[in-house]
């Protein structure tokens, strides 16, 4: 039982390794701002194009800033929810058989 728990801590910690290593990002506006981030949510850089950052006001900018977040958010949660069941999967096996599924 310790040996799987400590094979877990350390499959946990290769994959936050290999979601550091993956980029997201996330745009508003038609990609006016683009947020960039990694998988393991971390915001990498915020572009905003220089047109429409001198042209735009203080709420419109904001508003969108939050947009580009949450979507890079949603695909940083989307590879991290994939690569953790891929490690459950390597490690457990399709446990769906034992429960007739």
């Amino acid at each position: 039982m310790f040996d799987k728990l400590m094979e877990a801590q350390q499959k946990a910690g290769e994959v936050k390794k290999r979601l550091d290593a993956i980029t997201v990002s996330g745009t508003a506006e038609g990609g006016k701002i683009t947020v960039t981030a990694n998988g393991n949510k971390v915001v990498q850089s915020v572009q905003i194009d220089s047109d429409f950052l001198a042209n735009a006001d203080k709420e419109e900018i904001e508003e969108l800033l939050v947009v580009a977040i949450n979507k890079a958010m949603e695909q940083a949660d989307n590879v991290s929810q994939s690569e953790m069941a891929a490690m459950t999967k390597n490690m457990f096996g399709d446990l769906g058989g034992m429960f007739g599924q």
